[in-house]
């Protein structure tokens, strides 16, 4: 089994690859996001995943051979990389110029090897179609605190999902981590996706 620690603080992250049979530990870099500036949506999601996962792969009390994965997302609207809002105001704005129309949420990844030093980095893109929600639900939708504290105000797997109309591409990457990419870096440097897995448990999933 190869150990994965996961360089961020993000809740859906670490509920995604769960899901997907791997339990990570979580460490959280703690770096300053101001410092990148002046960057394409597509090169900040992929410079702040770097950042982060160098930051912990740095750190001397990780499991012997871990892979470490830091991971960023933003939101690009009219060329515009779009954080996280962090206040109502600015949360219902974003929302009243995404409505009705379609963005590129962009998910950077960087993931080191801490056996032999090796990273590599990129980022995932999928097209993201947002319903042309009513003031009132996007009055509603602020007022949960949801959209505040994640990239480009929305979440697909939680209250705002009823909001995206249709996804192009990898859905766990608009969740914030692209699992068949991942798989992809993992044998890229040298490792089987299959190694991740956590021992089981007991049963995974239900019959139907």
């Amino acid at each position: 089994m190869t150990h994965l620690v996961l360089a961020s603080a993000s809740p859906a992250r670490l509920a995604t690859l769960r899901s997907a049979g791997i339990e990570p530990t979580v460490i959280v870099s703690g770096v300053d996001e101001s410092q990148l500036t002046g960057l394409s949506p597509v090169e900040l999601a992929r410079g702040l995943a770097e950042l982060k996962s160098a930051a912990v792969a740095a750190r001397a009390d990780l499991p012997a051979g871990a892979l470490v994965l830091g991971c960023d997302s933003v939101l690009e609207l009219d060329g515009e990389a779009l954080g996280k809002p962090g206040d109502p105001q600015t949360a219902t704005q974003r929302w009243q110029a995404m409505r009705g129309r379609s963005a590129v949420l962009q998910s950077g990844h960087s993931l080191h090897d801490t056996a032999t030093g090796r990273h590599v980095s990129t980022t995932a893109s999928t097209t993201v179609h947002f319903a042309d929600v009513t003031d009132d639900e996007i009055a509603a939708y602020v007022a949960t605190g949801e959209p505040l504290h994640v990239a480009g105000a929305f979440t697909v797997d939680g209250l705002g999902g009823a909001f995206v109309t249709g996804i192009e591409g990898d859905f766990h990457n608009v969740v914030g981590v692209s699992l068949p990419l991942l798989r992809t870096m993992v044998a890229d440097l040298g490792h089987r996706w299959v190694d991740l897995w956590a021992p089981p448990t007991g049963s995974r999933g239900s019959g139907g």
